[in-house]
């Protein structure tokens, strides 16, 4: 195991050396990368829009028009483009749905009227040979149509529905001011079809009009007072500047082949973005910071090289998230900070291991070789189950859940390599060149070697507990239910600064009572400048959740910024839910056959009802102290589902371990008892190191995380009780048996030159 034949070596650090030149160019700004030869990679890391700032929207296209997605998303992006913002994000979704997220793009109501507007824009002749109302009240005349004009009253205008002109006549459109009204127009250019149509139809028409239709709604009728020559002209309408210029743009890119409802709206303004950044990087350093002294001061210089493999694990995820284009999103330092924290997990289940076997009479070749050789399996059937996790997430998850998942899953795969690679290599030349008569101290023991506590016999006791405390946790979300955020229940979430001083809440609350917009809830939030406010769903439709945040704007748009802007329709709610109850489902599933798989059954179900456990406890957490649940609880929850599976499969791996060994000769409960306390130093040191980092992330990482990391911290010490108290306990009471595992085989002894 500690031999590496050549090219091993230099794949290893082939490896190394590419991801630390992928990830390089983050460190520079992009004026410094410009002036590097071109030959250096200068492809930087891309941030998710709550680091970077900017508005993400999800569409429905009409559901009687889903054949027309393909050609509505080229409408919009041939839009998003005439707006002028770089790299606008576009992807269609299923059903009809399509997400559109614009970097730096902070008005998302401009984003919102250029993306929903259909643009269906024509001329046609009004038709004045009969009485309007009598068409109104009868039958319009075989050819006509009634609309309206956007007039408040609407004025209504008998025209003909055959058009002069289309969307697809117009070659060019430009806002700006006529000179002689100082009005808002818009100046057109026709291409030679529309143009000479046109022009015939003004000749014809003299002293008639003609009206400006846009979406079946009138914009002006004016009155045809000569024959217009040419292909240009202008356009007058009720609109201001801002609106000439959008319906510019709309004429410009074309109209949209079906009309468009917006579900879903979020916007991070700039600064919010780089608060987020910075807390990010902070939590990130310091959270790596204490977790590298935590391993020293626990393993010397073994500690040394499980901080350098894992410096070089967090390069790695970051030279493939720059590789692949994927965006690091708020979430995703989130993951990585906790993969800093399970990172070290690995390495302590080695350094354990070695220990162990060094106590055992082992030499040191022999102990350093045993552990790598022991803990293979353990760790692989470990990280599957994080991993099993982390992929329901990504594929079902949404939003932040799909960041935290993508760089949890990246990481585990890192983890992995820089684990049986890069450490295992750096231990074989560390060992080749000092040859060390005995493996590195301890400057801190928290857990003495041979501990001999009796968990078994205090089985009733915990287990007691722990099902009285499921048992209230279900009681409870039945009687009182959850704080559900708008991700689950719909509604309005508007973060406001205000540009004078500290915000009066009063008076805040009393102009949105008169909005007449329903239940409002508002806090103070971060500073005496700022308030969140939260509007519960208005239960009527997708356009109703809109308008509230139209309401809102308009009411508070002079005296305050909007740095984030959240407005979740009832169909997104519904879905998220339904999403969340489905990923939490389908990830124990999944683990309970992937554990059943590995051991027996009697392990997979005690597995799966310890973690089962673990969510209820941390259920019971968010309804006693009412704390909100959202898409954040939500990957929080599925990483305990992770973590915690990850600490019971250790335990009951060495379980088996010893059922093989002393199956036929030792009690069920002394073996539990041996495993848990064989286990016991590794627990308590993995769930300390996560707990520093996840600490930091509370501390640092800003208001969207700290009940992510609160719930993960409270979470590993659930988990870590369970593991000991919970997972082992489930064992006896299920019946299990030495004979359940003897068919399969022990592990061969390993000789002194470290060869099996």
């Amino acid at each position: 195991m500690l031999y590496f034949s050549r090219w091993k070596t230099v794949l290893i650090w082939a490896v190394v050396l590419a991801g630390l030149i992928l990830s390089l160019p983050n460190s520079f700004t992009q004026s410094q990368l410009d002036s590097f030869p071109d030959w250096l990679p200068k492809k930087q890391l891309a941030l998710g829009l709550d680091l970077e700032g900017g508005s993400r929207m999800r569409l429905q296209v009409d559901k009687e028009h889903l054949p027309d997605t393909d050609a509505t998303v080229a409408v919009l992006t041939r839009r998003l483009n005439e707006l002028g913002y770089s790299n606008p994000h576009v992807v269609t979704e299923r059903n009809g749905r399509v997400l559109i997220e614009v970097p730096g793009l902070y008005d998302s109501q401009l984003l919102k009227d250029i993306l929903s507007l259909t643009g269906e824009l024509s001329f046609r002749m009004v038709d004045t040979s009969v009485p309007v109302q009598q068409a109104i009240d009868g039958t319009p005349p075989e050819g006509d149509e009634v609309v309206y004009s956007f007039d408040d009253p609407p004025v209504a205008y008998l025209v003909k529905k055959e058009p002069l002109v289309t969307n697809s006549n117009f070659v060019d459109a430009q806002a700006g001011i006529d000179t002689a009204t100082q009005q808002p127009v818009i100046t057109f250019r026709l291409d030679s079809i529309g143009a000479d149509r046109f022009s015939k139809a003004t000749k014809a028409g003299i002293g008639q009009s003609f009206a400006i239709v846009l979406d079946n709604q009138v914009l002006s009728a004016p009155v045809i007072q000569e024959a217009i020559p040419g292909n240009t002209g202008q356009i007058a309408g009720t609109f201001d500047l801002s609106g000439a210029s959008n319906l510019a743009l709309v004429m410009r890119a074309g109209s949209l082949p079906a009309s468009v409802t917006v579900l879903e709206e979020r916007t991070i303004g700039t600064d919010l973005g780089a608060a987020s950044v910075t807390s990010g990087k902070i939590a990130a350093l310091i959270g790596a910071a204490l977790v590298i002294l935590f391993m020293l001061l626990t393993y010397g210089f073994l500690g040394v090289i499980a901080s350098v493999a894992l410096v070089v694990n967090v390069v790695l995820i970051l030279a493939v998230l720059t590789l692949f284009g994927a965006p690091l999103t708020l979430a995703g330092v989130a993951g990585i900070v906790l993969t800093i924290g399970m990172a070290v997990d690995s390495n302590v289940l080695i350094y354990e291991r070695i220990r162990e076997d060094r106590r055992a009479g082992f030499s040191v070749i022999q102990a350093i070789d045993s552990g790598f050789a022991r803990a293979l399996a353990t760790i692989v059937d470990a990280n599957v189950t994080t991993l099993i996790a982390a992929l329901v997430l990504f594929t079902l998850g949404s939003g932040p859940v799909h960041g935290f998942a993508l760089t949890v899953t990246i990481g585990i795969v890192t983890t992995l390599f820089t684990t049986f690679t890069l450490t295992r290599l750096l231990v074989s030349v560390w060992v080749q060149r000092s040859k060390p008569k005995e493996v590195p101290g301890a400057l801190l023991k928290l857990v003495p070697y041979n501990t001999r506590i009796g968990f078994m016999k205090l089985r009733g006791l915990t287990l007691g507990f722990s099902a009285l405390s499921s048992i209230a946790a279900i009681a409870l979300f039945v009687i009182i239910g959850m704080n559900f955020g708008i991700d689950f229940k719909g509604g309005t979430m508007v973060e406001m600064q205000s540009l004078e001083g500290a915000i009066d809440l009063d008076d805040v609350y009393s102009r949105l009572d008169e909005l007449n917009i329903g239940d409002v809830k508002i806090e103070r939030f971060k500073s005496d400048d700022r308030a969140l406010i939260t509007v519960g769903s208005q239960g009527e439709g997708e356009d109703a959740e809109q308008t509230v945040g139209v309401k809102i704007r308009g009411e508070f748009q002079d005296e305050y910024n909007f740095p984030r802007v959240d407005v979740i329709g009832p169909s997104v709610s519904s879905e998220l839910s339904q999403a969340g109850l489905l990923a939490v489902g389908l990830c124990l599933v999944l683990i309970f056959a992937y554990v059943w798989f590995r051991f027996e059954w009697h392990f997979a179900l005690g597995a799966i009802l310890a973690t089962i456990h673990d969510v209820l406890l941390l259920l019971l957490m968010f309804i006693i102290f009412k704390m909100e649940f959202n898409l954040w609880s939500i990957a929080a929850l599925l990483a305990i589902v992770g973590y915690s599976l990850n600490d019971t499969v250790v335990i009951y791996d060495r379980v088996r371990e010893n059922l093989r060994k002393y199956g036929n000769t030792a009690s069920l409960a002394s073996i539990l008892d041996a495993s848990i306390n064989q286990t016991l130093s590794r627990t308590i040191l993995t769930s300390l190191a996560t707990f520093l980092a996840l600490i930091v992330l509370y501390l640092y990482g800003g208001d969207d995380v700290r009940s992510f990391a609160l719930t993960i911290a409270v979470g590993i010490i659930v988990a870590t009780y369970s593991s000991i108290f919970v997972a082992g306990p489930l064992l006896m009471l299920f019946g299990l048996k030495g004979r359940d595992v003897m068919d399969e085989q022990s592990p061969a002894p390993i000789s002194d030159e470290g060869r099996v």
